[in-house]
């Protein structure tokens, strides 16, 4: 027994520990957050035309783009329980910024923070266009569709109406996304059993075929093809952290947002696998007609497909009006749960004066990010603006370099996971394999994909844009890790204090030594600041000594220690 001191239950609907509104969402809400955030019929109807047409040697990915598909859930599942496995020990609306932070220092945690920011204001330009196309075409006014002065008068709109949205409240936030979510997966199913039914009975078109249980697996493809394509099914399972970013706002902050993260990666593998083998058996791989790999179909294969899919009745004509519908509500979904996640990722980084303080506030009735969502939103609006001034191509190679940030800020998450439960990997073998094997494993892949990926967008040729004789893909996002260290570096010169580990305790467990001066601590990086780890047990807590419970402040000894407490210590 200790004499650590009790603390008495918080009320979940008194606000959270930055001022969140804790216990606003639960299991099923986060889940539906999780999954919403990753737009799975616009992210299917966006890239699965580009995964199916990505070059392999003389010729295509073609019907192994299921297969991709499963190979990038992988990855995306080791770095999901690396997610669960750090939110159950801190869960932290910062997420990466604040575990890679604790694990290896503030300048890596900065970095994985403005990885999250980049990659989520990047693809808000993309969402908008999509949201403010399909809200045209749904009532039939393909001229404006077609216009890029009004689609993007539409998608500033959008993004204005979802930001006001996430201001008023996480719960105003998750009651949408019940709604719009459950549009798209009716619609989704719907068309993976029309398209199925029809290939089956031999009432599709030409070039269909029977689904095969061999483009489960990738085999027989090039390298130089698996990376291109893996990443950009990587970037259609992206959003489920979501879950995790507003776990200050859960139930049992602990707990729920990690098993949301996992339940929706694994919700969304099993959404990808049926839509995406309906959709290849049914339209096939040709290069003409609705086939997957024609050029004009590639930005949105439902549009191609899906009257063909539903057919001509009266019922055919409904899920194909709803097929618009699911698009466009799930490009809006994802709008406003990318807004989210990066509202209290600067939030945290606000918190902890890695950015300016004015970042940090709430609003006292609504409980929400209030500087940091409405600045979400205008930095969203600037940046699609402005891309859009200088080049639809520019747009669309931005778009392929959020990949690089995908997986440069879920790969540090793998090894920050790994680093962070060193000291006790070895205590059960569910911890070596939870917090060690799958996140390392997650992080490796996601390195391997980074680095290979790096060198292929370097190709003059790669993309729609060259700059500087290097392509566009690469430049912009290689470029934009490089301007967040500038970024970094300035504001490390104007506020040193976070840098210097002041302002984000160092620490890795619920005990940490109360003072550690003379006390051998282990291995650390140069960066790093962190408190030594006491064992729940006390079994490494050195004789004389005390330790500091980090959540309470208060003090524990051994049983059978003369040594009287000394008091109550801050968490170093």
């Amino acid at each position: 027994m200790t004499d650590l001191q009790a603390v008495p239950p918080s009320d979940v609907d008194e606000p959270a520990g930055k001022g969140l509104k804790g216990g606003a969402l639960g299991l099923v809400s986060s889940v539906v957050v999780g999954i919403a955030s990753t737009a799975p019929a616009y992210s299917l109807a966006a890239t699965l035309g580009l995964v199916v047409a990505t070059a392999n040697g003389d010729g295509i990915v073609g019907f192994k783009a299921p297969g991709v598909m499963l190979l990038a859930f992988v990855p995306m599942y080791f770095i999901a329980v690396a997610y669960a496995e750090l939110n159950s020990e801190e869960p932290d609306c910062g997420t990466t910024f604040t575990w890679a932070s604790r694990a290896f220092g503030p300048w890596w945690g900065w970095l994985g923070g403005w990885g999250i920011i980049a990659a989520d204001v990047i693809v808000m330009s993309n969402l908008a266009q999509i949201a403010g196309r399909y809200g045209f075409l749904l009532f039939g006014a393909d001229g404006l569709a077609e216009s890029t002065f009004w689609t993007t008068v539409a998608g500033v709109l959008w993004i204005a109406v979802m930001t006001y949205i996430c201001y008023r409240g996480i719960e105003v936030s998750a009651r949408l996304q019940y709604g719009l979510l459950g549009i798209e997966v009716v619609v989704l199913v719907a068309f993976a059993i029309f398209a199925l039914a029809k290939v089956f009975s031999g009432g599709a078109p030409e070039g269909s075929v029977t689904p095969s249980i061999s483009w489960l697996w990738p085999s027989g493809l090039s390298l130089s093809a698996i990376i291109p394509a893996f990443l950009l099914a990587v970037f259609i399972y992206w959003g489920w952290d979501t879950a995790v970013a507003t776990n200050e706002e859960c139930d049992d902050p602990a707990k729920t947002p990690g098993r949301a993260a996992i339940l929706s990666t694994v919700l969304l593998l099993a959404i990808y696998a049926v839509v995406s083998i309906s959709a290849v058996a049914f339209a096939g791989t040709g290069s003409t007609g609705i086939g997957l790999a024609n050029a004009d179909n590639s930005d949105d294969v439902f549009k191609a497909i899906g009257p063909a899919v539903f057919g001509e009745s009266a019922i055919g004509k409904v899920f194909e009006v709803l097929l618009l519908i699911s698009v466009l509500t799930s490009a809006s979904a994802s709008t406003q749960t990318t807004i989210l996640p990066t509202a209290r990722t600067s939030l945290s980084m606000g918190v902890f004066d890695a950015l300016p303080r004015r970042f940090a506030k709430i609003h006292p009735r609504y409980l929400t990010p209030t500087e940091s969502t409405v600045w979400m939103g205008i930095v969203s609006i600037v940046f699609y603006v402005g891309l859009t001034l200088v080049s639809s191509n520019v747009l669309a190679d931005s778009i392929a370099a959020v990949g690089l940030m995908i997986a440069f800020y879920y790969g540090l998450t793998g090894f920050a996971c790994v680093w962070y439960f060193r000291r006790t990997l070895t205590s059960s073998v569910r911890h070596f394999v939870m917090r060690g094997v799958l996140p390392l494993l997650g992080g490796l892949i996601l390195l391997g994909a980074f680095i290979a990926a790096s060198i292929q967008y370097a190709a003059p040729d790669f993309g729609k844009t060259k700059l500087f004789g290097i392509g566009g893909v690469f430049v912009i996002g290689i470029g934009t890790l490089i301007l967040g260290v500038l970024l970094m570096l300035a504001w490390q010169r104007k506020a040193p204090a976070f840098f210097r580990g002041e302002t984000l305790s160092k620490v890795t467990h619920e005990f940490v030594l109360a003072h550690e001066e003379g006390i051998d601590s282990g291995a650390r990086l140069p960066d790093s600041h962190e408190a030594l780890v006491i064992a729940p047990d006390l079994s490494n807590l050195p004789p004389g000594q005390h330790a500091v419970e980090v959540r309470t402040e208060g003090e524990i000894r051994r049983d059978g220690d003369d040594t009287p407490p000394t008091g109550r210590h801050s968490a170093p």
